[in-house]
């Protein structure tokens, strides 16, 4: 089998090769937005993993966890089914009655951002909390510091905000900020996996951290994410809450590791229960597989080389659309080195056109665009009824719902594709309007 094994992986690779394209063509070839690069060691990895059926989580999965730990220099990361699932399991986490008088309640306050992605915010609203909106600053699309410090009031109890597009919020002074007035603090770092502030990895700031390895992020495992914290008590917290809340801690097929499997006795439940069977958490099942973790582990060893791509990307259109009218370019944060999920660009108000028209005018020329996320969540159908309050005017957020847009940085775009996007940029907006 040794050798069918490797004339199999052998013909992989072979028609791996057979699948690149061969060429760019401009206003033919599709500039995406987003998109997953991956090689033959990639696709080896995932057929590896299929041909020994390792179909549950298992030695990659660990392996994964391990060496996501060590890339971020902490004690901690549980692979989950993808980064809306861990930012679900991060916040669900605070509510562990293990946490004493600390834990989160239904009622309580979480500070978010209204411009983003609903998978931030929707955690809050599914553990019973009040989502506490705040404005974004235009260029970054981060909070700062006051207008989070303005939304504090006397129910609530933690902050958990996203890195917008890569870009880091200002997460020092935040997390000293939720230290100071005893807050938790949960970064979803799922669009900047990477990126620095101040010379330290965004994710290793806030008590609990979330990354996305879905196709459209940094590196992927096709479906999947993670939790990262540097707290050994919330990481088992998280762990009972991503395997079905129990309270055992052994792999699914490992018995006894404890050494005492029928010697606990909890709750109600009789002296000497299987400890395999005894739950200490309402939780969920968010684990990954070991074939996507095969995928994963291939992909992680690409960070600092996808990292270079995107942000050497991101300069490039920076710098071919620096002072063009009627259009505001995103701007790093101060202290900050992103690896960028994508260029953000707003048309200003009072430009002689409408931002529909210039992302039409991509759109028809195959540059991909999207939208910033959601723009200010508040206006979508889906919070229509549910508790929140906002904190200031949400100016900003609705000026990214109706004016800003963005395009792609990923490492699968070549300078001829960028240089494609901006040349369409800039033959629109220097039209006579």
């Amino acid at each position: 089998m040794g050798n069918d094994k490797t004339e199999i992986l052998d013909l992989v690779r072979e028609y791996h090769r057979s699948t690149l394209s061969s060429g760019f063509v401009p206003g033919i070839t599709p500039v995406l937005a987003s998109g997953a690069v991956l090689s033959e060691d990639d696709r080896v990895a995932l057929v590896e993993a299929a041909l020994d059926m390792r179909i549950a989580a298992g030695v990659s999965s660990r392996r994964l966890e391990r060496s996501l730990a060590k890339y971020f220099g902490l004690r901690k990361a549980h692979l989950t089914n993808s980064g809306s699932s861990a930012n679900l399991l991060a916040l669900s986490s605070l509510t562990s009655p293990q946490l004493g008088a600390d834990r989160l309640k239904r009622g309580d306050e979480v500070i978010t951002v209204a411009a983003g992605f609903p998978t931030t915010v929707n955690p809050i609203l599914q553990n019973g909390m009040v989502p506490v909106f705040v404005d974004v600053e235009l260029g970054t699309y981060n909070a700062a510091l006051e207008r989070v410090e303005e939304a504090i009031g006397p129910r609530t109890r933690a902050i958990m905000m996203a890195h917008a597009l890569g870009n880091p919020f200002q997460v020092r002074e935040i997390a000293q900020l939720a230290e100071d007035r005893g807050l938790f603090l949960i970064e979803d770092n799922c669009d900047a996996l990477g990126s620095t502030y101040e010379g330290q990895l965004t994710g290793t700031f806030g008590d609990l951290a979330t990354e996305s390895f879905y196709p459209a992020h940094h590196i992927t495992m096709g479906e999947g994410g993670c939790v990262l914290t540097d707290n050994l008590a919330l990481a088992r917290i998280v762990e009972s809450m991503r395997d079905w809340g129990r309270d055992c801690w052994c792999e699914p097929g490992e018995d006894n590791r404890c050494f005492k499997r029928f010697e606990h006795q909890m709750g109600s439940l009789p002296e000497g229960y299987d400890h395999k069977y005894i739950f200490s958490h309402v939780g969920y099942n968010l684990k990954s597989t070991d074939v996507s973790a095969a995928l994963g582990l291939q992909q992680l060893g690409r960070i600092d080389e996808f990292g270079k791509a995107r942000r050497h990307n991101w300069a490039r259109l920076r710098e071919g659309l620096d002072g063009l009218p009627h259009l505001l370019l995103p701007e790093a944060t101060p202290g900050s080195d992103p690896s960028w999920f994508g260029f953000a660009i707003t048309v200003q108000p009072g430009a002689p056109f409408q931002p529909g028209a210039l992302i039409d005018h991509l759109e028809s020329s195959m540059v991909a665009t999207r939208r910033f996320f959601a723009g200010n969540l508040t206006r979508h159908p889906a919070y229509e009824g549910q508790e929140f309050r906002v904190s200031g005017p949400l100016t900003n957020s609705d000026i990214t719902t109706e004016r800003t847009f963005w395009i792609g940085v990923y490492p699968g775009l070549t300078d001829e594709m960028i240089d494609h996007s901006i040349n369409t940029v800039l033959e629109y907006v220097t039209l006579p309007h």
